[in-house]
């Protein structure tokens, strides 16, 4: 058995090649192809039922076991074969969390606070002694117990026109006589009229009259997406009805697109009639009468709407569905997360309003269960309108490859078949009457004029509707044989079966047509010959290759011969990632027949591509330069390249998912479902008939999936669940999504609860908390709503908008076209985080959008975007974001208009750290020691080790002696193909976690370290220490919410009792009873202060909270970084970079300004010299701490008495504020010339949890 398992292991622990090449690529077990998608087909449902294990028959041979390993390892499970002989069989596990795992030790990093922050504290608590009952009767006291709420708000957008019949009749008559004067509105009326959807306008129009529901299924081109709404429009026009038409889309783009291209059909400009609103950006008003938005915007009005209607919800008491018309919701094929949710909440909702209709709109396969999913509604099938395309397979290709001196393209080019093509009854009935003819009177020219008029497979295998005859057994009885053979030639199924039976051989048999009957008879042995010849050939190649590599040489190979075969039309390829795009690109150029940019233009289209790069692919090349057009699946929907001619399809892509059972996302080469394949077919038929390359097998071909798994199976779905407890507070999470067409699994909605309880949205019993109820109300994620809230609290805010505009959006950096660029991008972004610390990839994109912001401004923009490859698009982006997110802050109250000082202490490090652990918290680890001389991992509180991303700036962090294992805190955890990985961190200090982490537990560190001394130290198995009746995991601990009792009272009875802090049960830090003491109270202030703000917006905070902030905010100011010590190594290989690649050497990039020395100056201008690191270099070096003094506050001298001697500060606006409001006044500071006494303890074991 265990030679065994050894063996399987060998086959399986093969480590994947960064540029593997056709003879490399062999990775694994060779097994049939068929075997490879059994196994992973038997895998995938597994993941999606119940079970927890799965065990295969024992019929599996040793090289099948080890692709299940394989398998496995890459979907996530663990694996495991047992059992001997003919009787080993392999099990499967979904891996769960590793709670309690072992973890490496390490030596306990310390906390304590400087001396500075001391002085602050003493002074803080001499005012406000730290009291259980202190915040509580404070807070619920103030303004009378009631929670302030925001004005009846709604978006006007959404509101039905304010129309008259008088006013509807203008409006007609100005729209038809811009029609008939404007040359160009009079082509596109008739373009209009010519699309498919033009025919269906009468009964669209009908059926959604008599129809609450109905589903309009069509192929991409029909022009459902753009006709419909025009539609219902002019029909509710004419009937003197105004009406609200809102169209949802799954992306941004398409939703400003669309709405554009209909405005301009209108002879109009957007936000006029028709207007769109996407998140953080809108045109129109309640005057526009149809409004697109993304399925997220929609799905939020429908929220308010059904709290407002339940009466849960002040806020958007004048929100009424009653206001929309009609819902159009396009593209549900796509299955966007937020529009399978939408329609389960519209599904409940349309019962109430019986005015509404929605109308589902989708691609013509899967319509039917979106039909059930509305009791049946009506579906309006409307036809595409594509020219046809010639599609190969890959046994086809290697045929193609094989005979080298043949034009494939000849025959294929002449008469494509039109597979979409659908007989009509009029030409079933020209067909059946053609055939009787011809068979019964010999008249054969009417067959034969409909055989080479329509020459689709539908005509010539057409079967007589009641004999079952065919046009080749019609041919083959009568005896004619060139007819015959012409129908052989066109691919013609000549094994089609009559009613009685009958095949074409055999009529030709029984009728004594000898020539014809050995005519087929050759066919047939033929057409089998070359089907087992193209099987060997192609199990010969899948024998060579792996399945899941994209075969570059074979890309190579095929691209070579299909110019060879022609000489027009551009080419695209869909590659999975950027790698594939790369190495292809690469071994073309290397290639001396496309290394000649005359004849061939090679264009790469990513999302991280420069968007000048990316306008290219629409431009068509100058005459005898062809188009090689290297694409990942933006170029399947996203985009459309109306001179592509050919397409090559590897049949993969890179897929985003989340694996609910280890709690991380995936991105992965994957296989395409069978609509992404048709999709990619289609591209090639826009502008003629083209042809179409599938790099795979037809047994591969079939066993795709239908569609992409629902993107609700296969994301985090914190913003879902919590919209779920808007809409219905007493709604269990879990039964509401539940009425998804496919609910998620148990686990995604576990975690997803979990996180929302972790940053305080919900209890423990998932009750919606007042903190949650106005986290959901921004339109971004909860922990970003929640970073936003303390950053206002902190006067942090301009960070933490880029922060949160730039989470959910794509990377600001570009990709170098050139190779030898590559270092030059890494140390651009190495020089722009420097700028803040050098130690984080988020602060590498604050700093690149406050770079490129004043770039802007002195007329730069276009070199530094060069010179620090940054998406000046993306940008601009951010840039809009950012103001739509700061309006949608001003609206609610959280800030004022003047924006100009809620962010005086954007500069300060320690401030800017907390802040981004506000956001990305709890997704925290700890970088742990390399070992073996591998590269350094860091461990999670999942367990499991994870590496850092050769992409992050953190990657090159190395240890010394005196360097304690670093923090860090993450976006996400991502499996990818070559394992875990971060690719997007900071390191941070111990004090923010320690002030914002959910939950902190204290031992005594004298305990812990006699604990640690025993064999099993991470085991209480006595139950002597805690009377045998308390948790084994909460052995010798006590919970910040029940420090008390005798424990307590021990571990706190001296203030310089070393103690041991655990946050959220696995991360250790070092401090002493005081100042953990101390942590305790500020925690417990800084939740009360941001509840507070949120839920009393315009008022000023009790004092105890308003100097709490301030003094918060030094204490971080002091010691939010105490603890980072970067090592040297990253700073000298940033020099070494920098260096290198030239970037600084050159004296003629500086005398343009491109350097550090720029940056430095672009981040230090005038408006910059009072930043919070400046002006606390000034104040201490006069031995003072600055704090606010407004006149109009009773709390502005109670900090000032207590910090001693007098020391005048400079203007107001060079201090910090606390909430962003009352910057005005005179602020003073002292700081006591003694260290700080130390307080008695005795209020300090009365402190609660947060």
């Amino acid at each position: 058995m265990g030679k065994k398992k050894d063996k399987e292991q060998q086959q399986t622990s093969t480590p994947q090649q960064t540029n593997p090449t056709p003879h490399q690529q062999r990775q694994g077990p060779n097994v049939g192809e068929s075997s490879s998608i059994n196994i992973r087909r038997v895998l995938e449902k597994f993941l999606e039922s119940n079970r927890e294990v799965y065990t295969f028959k024992a019929n599996l041979s040793n090289r099948e076991r080890a692709v299940v390993h394989i398998v496995c390892r890459k979907m996530g499970l663990k694996s495991k074969s047992q059992g001997k002989g003919n009787q080993r069989r392999v099990s499967v596990f979904k891996t769960m969390k590793q709670v309690g795992a072992k973890r490496a030790k390490e030596r306990l990093k310390y906390f304590k606070f400087s001396e500075e922050a001391k002085v602050v504290l003493q002074d803080l608590f001499t005012q406000y002694p730290p009291d259980d009952g202190l915040i509580a009767n404070t807070v619920g006291s103030h303004g009378g117990g009631k929670r302030e709420t925001v004005q009846g708000h709604c978006e006007n957008i959404f509101s039905k026109p304010s129309l008259s019949k008088e006013g509807i009749e203008n409006k007609r008559e100005v729209l038809a006589s811009k029609m008939k004067k404007a040359t160009n509105l009079r082509q596109i009326v008739q373009q209009r009229a010519k699309l498919p959807i033009a025919a269906f306008k009468d009964i669209i129009k009908s059926t959604i009259e008599s129809n609450q529901v109905v589903l309009i299924s069509g192929e991409t081109g029909c022009g459902k997406t753009t006709q419909v709404p025009q539609f219902l429009l002019d029909h509710m026009w004419s009937k003197g009805k105004a009406c609200k038409i809102v169209c949802t889309q799954p992306r941004r783009i398409s939703a400003t697109s669309v709405a554009e291209r209909i405005a301009s059909e209108r002879g109009e400009n957007v936000g006029g009639d028709v207007g769109y609103k996407i998140r953080l950006e809108s045109k129109g008003g309640r005057h526009t009468s149809i409004v697109f938005c993304t399925n997220g915007i929609l799905l939020r009005i429908l929220v308010s709407a059904g709290r407002s209607k339940r009466g849960t919800s002040k806020k958007h008491a004048k929100m009424d569905i009653s206001n929309i018309s009609h819902i159009i919701v396009d593209e549900i094929h796509e299955r966007d997360r937020y529009s399978d949710f939408m329609l389960a909440i519209i599904r409940d909702m349309l019962p109430s309003y019986p005015h509404l209709r929605l109308i589902l709109m989708s691609a013509t396969l899967d319509a039917d269960r979106f039909s059930q999913y509305f009791g049946g509604c009506p579906i309006i099938r409307v036809p595409g309108f594509t020219y046809p395309v010639e599609a190969y397979y890959l046994e086809d290709v290697l045929s193609i490859l094989k005979s080298a001196s043949d034009n494939h393209l000849d025959s294929a080019m002449l008469n494509v078949p039109n597979e979409d093509y659908k007989l009509t009854s009029e030409d079933k009935d020209a067909l059946d009457e053609a055939i009787s003819l011809a068979w019964s009177n010999d008249e054969f020219v009417p067959l034969l004029d409909l055989i080479s008029s329509e020459g689709s497979p539908q005509v010539y295998n057409y079967q007589h509707s009641v004999t079952g005859l065919t046009p080749v057994m019609v041919f083959a009885g009568k005896g004619r044989v060139g007819d015959v053979c012409m129908l052989l030639s066109l691919g013609v199924d000549c094994l089609l079966q009559a009613k009685d039976g009958t095949t074409a051989l055999e009529l030709a048999e029984r009728e004594n047509q000898q020539e014809i009957s050995d005519v087929i008879k050759k066919h047939i042995e033929n057409a089998s010959s070359d089907s087992l010849v193209q099987q060997q050939v192609l199990d010969k190649y899948l024998a060579t290759i792996d399945h899941e590599l994209i075969d570059v040489v074979l890309i190579e190979q095929l691209l070579r011969k299909v110019c060879t075969d022609s000489k027009d039309g551009a080419i695209l390829v869909f590659l999975p990632g950027w790698d594939d795009i790369k190495r292809t690109r690469e071994r073309l150029i290397a290639n001396p027949f496309f290394n000649n940019t005359s004849r061939f233009l090679i264009i790469s289209l990513h999302s991280m591509v420069p968007s000048m790069e990316q306008r290219k692919v629409f431009n068509r090349p100058p005459v005898g330069c062809r188009k090689i057009i290297l694409s990942t699946n933006i170029a399947e929907t996203a985009i459309t390249i109306d001179d592509v001619v050919y397409v090559i399809d590897s049949g993969r892509m890179k897929e985003k998912s989340y694996d609910p059972y280890n709690n991380v996302s995936t991105l992965q080469s994957s296989w395409v479902s069978k609509a992404s394949a048709k999709q990619r077919e289609g591209r090639a038929g826009r502008c003629q008939p083209g042809t179409c390359y599938h790099l795979f097998s037809k047994l591969r071909a079939a066993s795709l999936p239908e569609f992409q798994v629902p993107e609700i199976k296969r994301m985090p779905i914190e913003e879902l669940c919590l919209q779920v407890k808007l809409l219905d507070p007493d709604c269990k999470i879990e039964d509401f999504l539940l009425k998804t067409l496919d609910p998620p699994v148990f686990e995604s909605i576990r975690n997803a609860i979990s996180v929302l309880q972790l940053i305080g949205a919900l209890s423990q019993e998932e009750s919606l908390t007042e903190l949650g109820e106005k986290l959901g109300y921004l339109p971004v994620h909860p922990l970003t709503s929640k970073m936003l809230f303390f950053a206002i609290l902190m006067n942090c805010l301009d960070p933490a908008l880029t922060l949160a505009c730039a989470s959910d959006f794509r990377d600001p950096f570009t990709i170098s076209m050139l190779p030898n660029e590559k270092k030059r991008a890494i140390a651009a972004k190495y020089e722009l985080a420097s700028l803040y610390g050098g130690r984080s990839d988020q602060f590498a994109v604050v700093a690149a959008f406050e770079c490129w912001k004043r770039a802007k401004e002195r007329g730069l923009e276009a070199q530094f975007c060069s010179q620090y490859f940054v998406s000046p698009s993306t940008m601009s982006m951010l840039d809009g974001m950012r103001k739509q997110l700061q309006m949608e802050l001003i609206r609610h109250g959280l800030i004022p208009n003047d924006v100009s000082h809620c962010s005086l202490n954007a500069r300060d490090p320690g401030i800017l750290d907390a802040v981004l652990v506000s956001g990305l918290y709890p997704m925290m680890g700890r970088l742990l020691p390399p070992k073996d001389g591998k590269r350094s991992v860091v461990e999670t509180a999942s367990g499991p080790k994870v590496r850092l991303h050769p992409h992050s700036l953190n990657f090159r962090l190395t240890f010394n002696k005196c360097y304690d294992f670093p923090l860090i805190m993450y976006d996400e955890i991502t499996r990818g193909d070559a394992g875990m990985y971060i690719k997007n961190c900071s390191v941070v200090g111990p004090l923010p976690l320690l002030l914002l982490a959910t939950e902190i537990v204290v031992a005594s560190a004298k305990d812990e370290e006699e604990e640690e001394e025993e064999e099993e130290a991470d085991e209480c198995d006595d139950g002597s220490s805690n009377g045998g009746g308390d948790d084994s995991d909460e052995c010798k601990m006590d919970r910040d919410d029940t420090l008390l009792g005798q424990t307590g009272d021990k571990i706190l009875s001296s203030p310089d009792n070393p103690v041991k802090v655990v946050v959220d049960h696995w991360l250790s830090f070092a401090s002493t009873a005081l100042d953990l003491a101390q942590i305790y109270c500020l925690r417990e202030r800084i939740s009360a202060a941001i509840l507070f703000k949120v839920t009393h917006p315009h008022e000023q905070p009790p004092p105890v909270l308003e100097v709490s902030t301030l003094a918060i905010a030094y204490v971080l100011s002091y010691d939010g970084l105490s603890g980072v010590s970067l090592p040297r190594e990253s700073v000298e290989s940033l020099t070494s970079i920098l260096h290198a690649t030239e970037i600084n050497s050159s004296k003629q990039e500086m005398s343009k300004g491109m350097g550090l020395e720029f940056l430095v100056s672009l981040m230090t201008d005038d408006k910059c010299q009072n930043s919070p690191q400046r002006r606390k270099a000034r104040i201490l070096s006069s031995g003072g701490i600055a704090m606010v003094n407004d006149p109009s506050s009773s709390n502005s001298q109670l900090l000032g008495t207590s910090f001693g001697t007098n020391s005048s500060l400079g203007p107001p606006s060079q201090v910090p504020t606390i909430v962003g409001y009352n910057p005005d006044g005179n602020g003073r500071c002292n700081r006591r010339k003694q260290p700080p006494r130390q307080r008695p303890l005795k209020n300090w074991t009365k402190i609660t949890k947060q």
